[in-house]
């Protein structure tokens, strides 16, 4: 049955002329579709139409709707019949909308508090001629506003980054904290690719993002490590990061908008995370050294167990130099002599084997890390810089190391206030260059070499 009357004063919101029945099923089935219930009112508040989301809501049909004369009797109580007339019809000579709340009946007799927009509509010589009212549930109203609201929010005020990205993979919205972090105003970033707004971590990102758009949103957060194109620094940061797919809700099948992607810069807790985790493995290292070298027999085996313990997770190679007494008379001012004790295997990986039972010492050029480290009495870090592969090798090879090193950390021997030699910790390419954190470590181990060493050396002499 059509929404709306076929006779008398309907003319004005929907003829029927002869010929023009067409356009009457037209509105009919416009009102229908609507996702808000609507109903409409003649000059004489007489109900003109009434649509099917009006009908859900309150129970009354269009048919036991149309042609009743206001609320009064059916869609609200008899006391309140007069004043919800008056706030109706009132629209029709007041400019532009008119919004307010009342409590209507339902047909099974109970009550639901809607929220109505009613305007005038005019006939065709622009008098008014009825008004036309939109009402939904005011719970739903509120959901809706405060959804709006909560979007509003999260792109003005939020203290972390939203990022709508479209099916494209592009940002179509960022909020004000979202382009601090990626260095870029609000609108630049719009349409962007993701590549040309990271320069590190864009391939993980985008492949979480397609997979949200495929599969959903993941169960948890996901930490990524990125680094801003353009930015002053190239820190590399580590955001947490949210995914929720995005759907219209206005298809029959979930559409996919694109993903609604949230993240936040932890960083600084993610590294005091790591190091903490790391500060307690070295911990435990020094403390199962300490209990495997008390099982030596041999103090210099026991320093070659420090060195073994203090090599998993820190350095690639290692190797123990000692002082030797220089040749030189006593006049002359003594050059620094130092023999190779112990060294990891240069090839297959295993424990470190003593050396340097000829007493020879190593060939080591004025200015070598290790002879400066004993000097100065205290740790050196050598790097082979943003060189080639092969001449990193040559700087390597020349400072009589393996091929492979291209970081190295010195650490002298102390005991009893003499030095005894130096400890020196090598890493290849794949590891990061030696740290002001790696220094502390690689000396706490040395003091331990040094001590085995030391107590060698006493017992050998007596």
């Amino acid at each position: 049955m059509s929404a709306s009357r076929r006779s008398g004063t309907t003319n004005e919101l929907g003829p029927d002329e002869p010929g023009e029945s067409g356009g009457s099923d037209l509105l009919a089935a416009l009102l229908d579709g609507m996702d808000a219930a609507l109903c409409a009112f003649d000059a004489d508040g007489v109900v003109t139409h009434w649509n099917r989301e009006a009908e859900r809501i309150l129970g009354w049909t269009a048919a036991e709707a149309v042609g009743r004369h206001g609320f009064a009797g059916w869609a609200v109580r008899s006391a309140d019949a007069e004043e919800v007339q008056a706030r109706l019809m009132s629209a029709m000579h007041a400019p532009g909308r008119q919004v307010h709340e009342f409590a209507l009946v339902t047909k099974d007799g109970g009550r639901v508090l809607v929220r109505t927009q009613s305007a005038a509509v005019r006939g065709p010589e622009g008098k008014p001629a009825g008004v036309y009212c939109a009402f939904s549930e005011v719970h739903a109203q509120i959901d809706l506003e405060r959804s709006i609201a909560l979007s509003e929010a999260l792109f003005e005020d939020a203290a972390w980054g939203v990022v709508l990205i479209d099916a494209d993979l592009r940002p179509a919205v960022v909020n004000a904290h979202a382009a601090r972090a990626l260095g870029i105003g609000r609108t630049s970033a719009l349409g962007r690719p993701l590549g040309e707004l990271l320069a590190q971590g864009v391939e993980e990102l985008e492949a979480a993002l397609t997979h949200v758009l495929a599969e959903g949103a993941p169960p948890a957060p996901a930490e990524m490590w990125v680094t801003v194109r353009g930015a002053q620094s190239e820190e590399r940061r580590c955001w947490r990061n949210g995914f929720v797919r995005l759907a219209s809700p206005l298809a029959e099948e979930p559409v996919p908008l694109g993903v609604g992607w949230l993240f936040q810069d932890v960083t600084e807790a993610k590294q005091g995370e790591q190091e903490a985790a790391l500060l307690r493995f070295r911990t435990n290292q020094l403390h199962r050294a300490a209990r495997a070298a008390a099982e030596c027999e041999d103090p210099a085996e026991a320093a070659v167990v420090h060195l073994d313990f203090a090599l998993a997770g820190f350095a690639d190679h290692a190797l123990i130099d000692r002082t030797a007494p220089s040749p030189r008379s006593a006049d002359e001012e003594a050059a620094v002599r130092l023999v190779r004790l112990a060294a990891t295997p240069a090839g297959a990986p295993g424990p470190s084997l003593l050396t340097g039972a000829a007493g020879l010492p190593v060939r080591y050029e004025a200015g070598h890390p290790a002879l400066q480290c004993v000097e100065r009495a205290g740790a050196v870090r050598a790097d082979a810089g943003s060189v080639p592969a092969e001449r990193a090798r040559e700087w390597a090879l020349a400072r009589q190391w393996p091929g492979d090193a291209v970081h190295a950390l010195c650490a002298v021997l102390r005991s009893r206030g003499r030095t005894l030699g130096v400890v020196t910790f090598l890493r290849g390419a794949g590891r990061s260059r030696f740290e002001r954190s790696d220094t502390a470590y690689a000396e706490d181990v040395a003091v331990r070499i040094a001590a085995a060493l030391d107590l060698a050396e006493a017992v050998r002499d007596t």
